[in-house]
């Protein structure tokens, strides 16, 4: 009688098992999400195979990112996914030059010929089955709706690649403007196509007879479709096998050779009575050991505290700055005494010229006779187009704007680190001057978007998920990797029990950690200085903010107006730069007549952007994704949309201009 055999594959969000014959004929085959409760989805397929050929016995092999703990427990072999996948390729694709496998949270490129060789990600889930799932949230629909999406589409947007919350950042205001879904959903494709080419190939060329494999890619056709333009100047074939979803379990199942035989009865009864193949979140210390220490914290940061002034009795020169940020907006004006007369902070939902002219007819509204605007600047993304829009004679770089504020709350300042909804600076200052500046370039899991976006996933206010991190007794560790990775840590986590204060507090812990050790480096803490500012919407979490202190051991500075310091330093600026005089701001009048519209221009390549006849400024024409080098990779795909903002005042003293927005490197 022929023997059976098993592979077991168990992946970052699924399961896979396969069981041949001797003949390596497939018996049984099936591919299983397993939602963070492995062992219960094991056991469920035990059953299955039991069901369709009965309790002969297996030769058992394990191999997957979440099986080596099932493999000790159960006491069979384990082995590395990159073996299985080589073992079934060269069994059933022998020609095979180049394997690329998208998993839930794993991408793989495979290179068989001209040297054996691995990529995969490490720290950056942008391109995997995961990201498509969270994307396709954004659409109101699932990763198969989202595929048949985006076979109807016609244009493909430049979308970040690189991060699951930039992303998110790219697609909303998409939506907000109308985009087509059919066309936003290929572009989601396409960056899983970009990611995995620009992140894992990193040059090295992709050519000859390609495979495809794991689940995304045998689900999703339209994904596959999307590769193969991308790559078809190199390829001389595109294959999928029929069993493309389980083809590293059938590699685990062909490597039997010395394996001892297990029956179905005796597997499930080693695994019931095992210890757990879930035991795998440790904790950390609790934010507040006591409750004295929750008064002297509160207490101390009680004190930073901004100097506030009546706008209705507001008299002469008054000074405006905004921030438009990546995913709010803030402004500040003040006073020739340095006072806060008004402010805002709220989301930009995706155009922020129509939240800038809601905060100027506010403003205006409340602004008595005798006060006026004696001078304005901007900072942040949107920093030209709001200065563009509204006629406003200052801009200034963010970091500048960030020290100005935060010098002026802590004069001599060591140490600046601002976190806001994407973006992360750290600021190391030397005699009053900048010395140094860190930014997190490809990843915001630091970030305020990153708990936002846990916050809504448990269908709660960001701001009631942050107190509740203050009182956890056992914050989890969920470490410092990216959302998507999170994401099954956080479900881990829950099935072991953690409360939402204890997730709120591990994930409070992973952003302070994320900033210091991966963005900033930190191998000293004293390297900080002693004067230390934390700032942006982020550190407005005071658990976020206590996590900070305890991981650097360092009481630091938390003004107030924490998520305003853009805004504030910009309108600090504004009267510094002052000269005497009303500026040309637009004023209140003019508002009622301003209308902007924003229209798309067809590129198909970098020449073309690059010679673009439009009044764009060089930085803004060098922020675009493409380059020169990356051209001839572009040029056979669908024409890029890249949007332009025309801004028209009908009023007598008119403003017309065009504007091209920074847009984030897609690769």
């Amino acid at each position: 009688m022929s023997k059976l055999h098993m592979g077991i594959d168990v992946g970052s969000t699924t399961v896979k098992v396969v069981v041949l014959d001797d003949n390596n004929k497939i018996l049984y085959s099936e591919y299983r999400r397993h939602y963070s409760d492995i062992k219960s989805t094991v056991l469920a397929l035990f059953d299955e195979v039991s069901d369709t050929v009965g309790d002969e016995p297996f030769s058992v092999v394990i191999t997957g990112s979440g099986g080596l703990l099932l493999s000790k427990m159960l006491e069979l072999s384990f082995v590395q996914e990159v073996i299985a996948n080589k073992t079934a390729i060269e069994t059933f694709l022998p020609d095979t030059d180049v394997v690329i496998e998208l998993g839930g949270e794993d991408a793989k490129i495979l290179y068989l010929s001209g040297g054996l060789e691995q990529r995969m990600n490490g720290t950056c889930a942008g391109g995997t089955g995961s990201f498509i799932d969270q994307m396709s949230i954004l659409l109101k629909t699932d990763a198969d709706g989202l595929n048949a999406l985006a076979e109807q589409h016609t244009t493909i947007y430049p979308i970040a690649a690189r991060c699951g919350v930039f992303a998110k950042s790219d697609v909303q205001p998409l939506l907000n403007e109308g985009a087509a879904r059919e066309d936003v959903a290929a572009s989601i494709l396409q960056a899983v196509v970009t990611q995995t080419i620009s992140g894992l190939a990193q040059g090295r060329p992709i050519k000859g007879n390609i495979v495809f494999l794991g689940g995304p890619l045998h689900f999703l056709p339209q994904l596959r479709r999307q590769f193969e333009a991308t790559l078809a100047d190199n390829a001389d074939s595109f294959k999928i096998p029929e069993n493309a979803q389980v083809f590293v379990a059938l590699g685990a199942a062909l490597m039997n050779e010395g394996e001892a035989d297990r029956t179905l009865d005796e597997l499930k009864a080693a695994l019931i009575s095992s210890k757990g193949v879930d035991a795998e979140i440790t904790r950390m210390p609790k934010l507040f050991e006591t409750d004295a220490d929750k008064r002297e914290f509160d207490e101390r940061h009680a004190k930073d505290k901004a100097r506030r002034g009546d706008i209705s009795k507001a008299k002469g020169p008054v000074f405006l700055g905004l921030d438009v940020g990546s995913t709010t907006i803030k402004c500040a004006v003040i006073n020739e005494d340095d006072e806060i007369i008004y402010d805002y902070y709220g989301k930009n939902e995706g155009s922020p010229i129509t939240c800038g002219l809601n905060i100027m007819r506010e403003l205006y509204s409340k602004l008595p006779r005798g006060a006026y605007i004696a001078n304005g600047c901007t900072t942040g993304y949107g920093e030209l187009l709001l200065k563009t829009a509204f006629r406003i004679d200052e801009g200034e770089i963010e970091t500048i704007a960030h020290y100005k504020a935060a010098n002026h709350f802590s004069p001599g300042v060591d140490f600046i680190i601002d976190i806001g909804g994407q973006d992360m600076k750290c600021m190391k200052i030397k005699d009053g001057v900048i010395d140094s500046i860190m930014l997190n370039e490809a990843c915001s899991s630091g970030c305020g978007s990153f708990i936002q976006t846990f916050a809504e996933g448990l269908g709660m206010d960001s701001i009631v998920f942050s107190k509740e991190a203050l009182t956890a007794d056992s914050p989890v560790d969920l470490g410092t990797r990216c959302t998507v990775f999170m994401n099954s840590r956080v479900k881990q986590a829950q099935k072991e029990g953690a409360t939402v204060g204890d997730i709120s507090a591990g994930l409070s812990y992973s952003v302070v950690r994320n900033a210091l050790y991966k963005v900033i480096k930190l191998r000293d803490a004293s390297l900080m200085g002693e004067k230390i500012v934390v700032q942006g919407g982020t550190f407005n979490n005071n658990a976020i903010l206590r996590c900070f202190e305890l991981l650097t051991e360092k009481n630091v500075i938390r003004p107030d107006i924490a998520g305003l310091m853009g805004a504030f330093g910009s309108a600090l600026i504004a009267k510094e730069r002052w000269r005497g005089g009303e500026c040309d701001i637009i004023t209140a009048d003019e508002l009622d007549s301003f209308k902007f519209k924003t229209i798309s221009r067809a590129v198909k390549n970098a020449t073309t952007i690059a010679s673009l006849p439009l009044p764009i400024s060089a930085t803004a024409r060098s922020s675009y994704p493409e380059t020169a080098a990356n051209a001839a990779r572009v040029r056979k795909r669908k024409t890029r949309i890249y949007p332009i903002f025309t801004i028209t005042s009908t009023s007598a003293r008119s403003n017309t201009a065009q504007y091209a927005p920074r847009t984030r490197n897609t690769a």
